[in-house]
């Protein structure tokens, strides 16, 4: 166990954002000084992707290890309540891939920037730059 009470966890889950995250905000950040400009969390998309580029028909999405399960992380499942962080973790993986999936059917390009990646930023604007400009 991690040493919170129920209340105490279920305070700090709550201030768990879905947008306008750091890692997000840093990847805004770097693309808005890269001259790129942007829409954010297009509603009439399949997920509400992150940050839209609609005259590039590209989308980047910001993606969290832990809440996305990203595998070069080893993102954990939490001890306490298995089965439950399992369930909502794997939704939130097919989720994932189920938007990714309606995007590129509707002539999307998607690109995923890993919350572990932004460590190295020059190579994560390396990278942007490539797919925004490619």
């Amino acid at each position: 166990m991690d040493g919170l009470t129920a209340k105490e966890r279920s305070e700090n889950m709550r201030r768990v954002r879905a947008k306008d995250t750091v890692p997000e905000m840093l990847v805004r950040r770097l693309v808005h000084g890269m001259g790129f400009r942007y829409r954010l969390h297009v509603t009439a998309l399949p997920g509400k992707p992150d940050l839209v580029f609609p005259r590039l028909s590209k989308i980047v999405e910001v993606r969290g290890c832990f809440w996305h399960q990203h595998k070069s992380c080893n993102a954990h499942i939490p001890k306490s309540r298995v089965e439950f962080w399992r369930s909502k973790l794997n939704g939130n993986k097919r989720r994932d891939k189920h938007n990714e999936k309606k995007l590129i059917a509707l002539g999307w390009n998607v690109c995923t920037v890993w919350e572990c990646e932004l460590k190295d930023l020059n190579e994560v604007k390396r990278r942007l730059a490539r797919f925004l400009s490619s």
